[in-house]
């Protein structure tokens, strides 16, 4: 199974590395042409504007949107949920406009107010350790949008069918339990493309 991380700016070696000890193969995505040999894609964090611009730059937006309507499985933490959101709050245009949710930027303060916890998710049966680093904030879910996972009353982490997001940064610890669900998300989705293929 092969996992893409959008190489644009970010934790790119982190995610890879992760992906690795969850058990696939991660491969950096600098271009377009290489979404047609991943199963799934991680964007990660980093400055959502920046990395929006720089994927209208390198045709990623139109890419990205096909590779999901194929119903293959992305995954956007910290500035990649921002990425992912069909609606942010405040003037800014959206990016990639595929995930039912408003996302707020920055919902938790600056650089210095970055912290530390440890989350419930569902999904995952131990408490998850969360790196929050300037860290967005869903503030809607729409009606097929499950929550995955809440830090003091506020939802962090939540579920569209193939697509998942979550504020705070699962590579920044020694945890993979959220590479591994993505991963089963991944497995899911390559399961319902070979049953449409042979019914």
């Amino acid at each position: 199974m092969n996992i893409g991380i959008l190489a644009m700016q970010g934790a790119v070696a982190e995610h890879i590395n992760m992906i690795e000890k969850a058990g696939a193969t991660g491969i950096a995505i600098k271009k377009t042409e290489q979404l047609q040999d991943i199963d799934g894609m991680i964007i990660p964090g980093g400055e959502s504007t920046t990395i929006g611009k720089l994927m209208r730059e390198y045709g990623f937006i139109d890419a990205l949107r096909a590779f999901s309507a194929e119903g293959k499985p992305l995954f956007g933490t910290c500035a990649g949920m921002i990425l992912l959101a069909k609606e942010l709050a405040g003037q800014e245009e959206p990016h990639l406009r595929l995930m039912d949710i408003t996302v707020q930027r920055n919902a938790f303060g600056r650089q210095r107010e970055s912290f530390e916890t440890d989350l419930a998710f569902k999904g995952i049966d131990h408490p998850l350790r969360a790196v929050f680093i300037r860290a967005p904030l869903i503030t809607r879910v729409g009606p097929n949008v499950q929550v995955l996972s809440e830090a003091n009353g506020e939802i962090v982490a939540a579920r569209e069918g193939h697509l998942l997001a979550a504020s705070f940064h699962p590579e920044l610890t020694d945890d993979f339990s959220l590479h591994s669900y993505f991963l089963e998300m991944v497995k899911e989705s390559m399961a319902t493309v070979a049953n449409r293929k042979n019914p």
